[in-house]
């Protein structure tokens, strides 16, 4: 790949020509803003506030690698989520803003009462628990992924959130590993179907186990209906992220287990979100 010429000298070209090379992304200009407060190690609206700078030394590498469809979040290792800052990589899935759909759910479901105890089954980097933690400050909940390399990322972000005495980890597959009910369920399981195609930067980089689920893509609801049944506490309720086709079949699942499910859309319209209670 060639060098960036001297167009791209100062920080303003520079994310002109970033932005340029990352037409396969839906967010060209975001992605080189990101990237360029990463190599410059400043928050993006600080950059935003002063671009009279240099380009520092590695931004091009990190355009390389975001050339090669990698997700941005890998590159910079981080990604906001809801009120929260969270640390990610390889091996965990990448934080989405359509999952911020259920945790807005759930906060108004629960306002002026707020659970006592909290479950996440497939937490990955902690994404749904820690952000409704964060919004419980009373509460204490427990995370479940099967990935040890997910739950690496989880612990480390429920430390560096002042979580790490009111959230647990348990290395497991769905329920297998749990006893006990709780107040709240969520959960955002693998959706996608095996033969449903992806964004490079999804397919190559993210983790398969947290993106597919059968031919359909609802293996993983069959498993979780009669779980959270089981799970859960007299008068508590479940949020599942589902995809945006997937809302009668899921809902099915869910009303044969006895309970009554509301659909929620996200900001788009899509179908989201399933509350059970």
């Amino acid at each position: 790949m060639a060098e960036p010429g001297p167009r791209a000298a100062g920080v303003r070209a520079a994310l002109g020509e970033a932005a340029a090379r990352f037409g396969f992304s839906e967010t060209p200009r975001l992605d080189a803003e990101l990237l360029m407060a990463h190599a410059l190690g400043i928050e993006r609206a600080a950059l935003l506030l002063d671009m009279d700078r240099a380009v520092p030394e590695g931004f091009w590498t990190l355009v390389a690698r975001r050339e090669r469809h990698e997700p941005v979040a890998y590159i910079t290792g981080s990604r906001g989520f809801w009120t929260l800052d969270l640390g990610v990589g390889p091996g965990a899935l990448v934080p989405r803003a359509d999952s911020e759909t259920l945790v807005e759910v759930a906060v108004t479901h629960f306002r002026g009462r707020p659970p006592a105890t909290l479950l996440d089954l497939g937490t990955g980097p902690g994404t749904l628990l820690l952000a409704l933690l964060d919004e419980w400050r009373g509460a204490r909940g427990v995370g479940v992924d099967r990935s040890a390399e997910a739950l690496g990322y989880a612990v480390a972000n429920a430390a560096a959130c002042g979580m790490g005495a009111r959230a647990g980890f348990v290395l497991g597959d769905w329920d297998a590993a749990l006893t006990g009910v709780f107040d709240c369920i969520v959960t955002n399981p693998p959706y996608i179907g095996t033969n449903e195609r992806l964004p490079d930067e999804v397919r190559l980089h993210e983790p398969a186990g947290a993106l597919f689920a059968g031919p359909d893509g609802l293996d993983d609801y069959r498993r979780l209906a009669p779980a959270i049944r089981r799970l859960l506490a007299p008068g508590g309720a479940a949020f599942l992220e589902i995809g945006h086709r997937q809302g009668d079949a899921v809902t099915a699942l869910l009303a044969a287990q006895g309970f009554a499910v509301t659909l929620h859309r996200d900001l788009a319209g899509r179908a989201r979100v399933l509350a059970a209670t």
